[in-house]
């Protein structure tokens, strides 16, 4: 998928890692060619510096969006979202962060849930890296109280999971 989006940006370095920064960040399009996230108008010339490029790059990529079906679509719904990871602990909320042997497997994210269920605790934001974006993926579980010991032996015994962090 990303790479259907990227390669339309192939022949435009400048214009690729603009788009780059866009998905990174969940960046929207709108039907004006303003980069938003949201209602807020982000400035192209901050897009520009984050890229590595100069402000026009930003423009021309806008205008390649807008002329495009299928990224005119993709960049006005995608959407930005509060991830909880960073203050979690500050809202007394455990995390756990499970880094998978194969992030391709199918079922880890089941796995996981089910094990973390099976211990009384629940998961109120679950997230996963996406493999485009990231060399080393994660699964990463917000949950409502702070995770015991007990849960983290267990989902080590998972053969789906390489190793687990919490905080």
């Amino acid at each position: 998928m990303w790479s259907g989006i990227l390669a339309r940006f192939a022949k435009f370095p400048a214009q690729e890692r603009v788009a780059e920064v866009l998905l990174e960040h969940g960046f929207q399009v709108d039907s004006a060619g303003a980069v938003v996230s949201g209602s807020i108008r982000i400035p192209d010339t901050e897009i520009a510096r984050e890229a590595k490029v100069d402000r026009r790059a930003v423009d021309e990529t806008t205008a390649t969006i807008l002329g495009d079906e299928m990224l005119k679509d993709f960049f006005s719904n995608i959407k930005t979202f509060v991830f909880l990871r960073d203050v979690a602990p500050v809202l007394g909320l455990g995390v756990i962060v499970i880094t998978p042997r194969d992030a391709s497997q199918i079922g880890i994210i089941e796995g996981v849930a089910q094990t973390v269920a099976a211990c009384g605790v629940c998961v109120r934001q679950a997230v996963t890296d996406d493999s485009y974006f990231v060399d080393d993926p994660k699964l990463t579980l917000i949950c409502d109280t702070r995770v015991p010991g007990a849960l983290v032996e267990r989902l080590l015994r998972l053969t789906s999971v390489k190793g687990v962090a919490i905080f």
